[in-house]
């Protein structure tokens, strides 16, 4: 490593020249353009740090546990509260991979069921119909915590596969700052050790990063544009790497990937016969050497 040279943690072992980043941030910034989602730095302790939004999409099968109440606020769900949360859902709902439907701000949080959840589609549908009785049991079963819907009848969750949400960070939040920041924000009880953070690319490449990885960073590197990379959150005993080498053959259909296995048998079969022909010519020349002292021996 350069003394001369100025560098950025990546992780606990790898750094990135701080001029490459500088380079990368500003194409990243560029293409972010007039959006909230622009990176601003700041030195502290002579240390470079970037710091705003970054975009995690969901990826959980399992659903998760939230808690009922917002840290000590009480909530009080009325008809005009529940209606203007419900068209706030309604109206921020995208689908996923459009970015003109990702949102901008932080400061307003969501997490969209999906559409399994039929009791909350149901409630969407109604949403201008309810009785008093149905206000009742709303107040009873269902509360609005910041932005999402709650039912402690189920004391779980399941947020929409490819939905995105996004967080404040900077660039010295490891892995594990970002994933408790985002649990924190939604109010999940399940542990932060029970979720880990991928990148994801379009060829199907899947990387994990690790506890002591920069996540921000990671993004700057891997550039600004999600089409072709995504960070998402998924199960730790869920998740699992696809290399490059793998990730390339993804998309083939199965009959051509029978003939690449079909062709690599008969590579590998190949490789062990000339190998079984190599090391079967070097044994019998030992032998013979052997052999051979073993006469001059008998004679002396």
């Amino acid at each position: 490593m350069d003394e001369h040279q100025i560098y950025m943690k990546l992780s606990e072992e790898k750094h990135i020249p701080k001029s490459d980043i500088l380079s990368l941030l500003r194409t990243y910034n560029c293409y972010h353009e007039g959006k909230n989602f622009q990176l601003r730095t700041r030195e502290e302790g002579g240390e470079l740090i970037l710091e705003g939004l970054l975009n995690i999409y969901w990826g959980l099968y399992r659903p998760i546990r939230l808690q009922m109440f917002d840290d000590n606020e009480r909530f009080c769900l009325n008809r005009s509260s529940f209606e203007s949360n419900n068209n706030s859902q309604i109206r921020r709902t995208a689908p996923a991979g459009d970015e003109e439907g990702v949102q901008e701000e932080e400061d307003c949080p969501q997490l969209l069921r999906t559409r399994s959840d039929a009791s909350f589609m149901r409630v969407q549908r109604r949403s201008n119909t309810h009785t008093a009785g149905d206000l009742q049991r709303l107040r009873t079963h269902r509360f609005s915590i910041n932005g999402h819907f709650y039912n402690h009848k189920t004391s779980v969750f399941t947020p929409a596969f490819g939905s995105v949400t996004n967080v404040r960070v900077n660039s010295s939040m490891t892995t594990r700052h970002v994933l408790n920041l985002l649990l924190h924000k939604f109010r999940v009880e399940n542990k932060c050790e029970e979720f880990v953070l991928y990148m994801v690319h379009e060829s199907g490449e899947r990387i994990r990063l690790r506890d002591d990885e920069r996540p921000l960073v990671t993004r700057v590197l891997h550039g600004p544009c999600e089409k072709i990379s995504k960070i998402f959150i998924k199960e730790a005993d869920l998740g699992e790497e696809v290399t490059y080498d793998v990730a390339q053959y993804i998309k083939f259909e199965i009959p051509v990937l029978d003939s690449f296995v079909e062709k690599l048998k008969e590579e590998e079969e190949r490789e062990i016969t000339k190998l079984t022909k190599k090391y079967s010519a070097l044994k019998s020349m030992i032998v013979h050497q052997l052999e051979g002292k073993a006469v001059t021996s008998d004679r002396v």
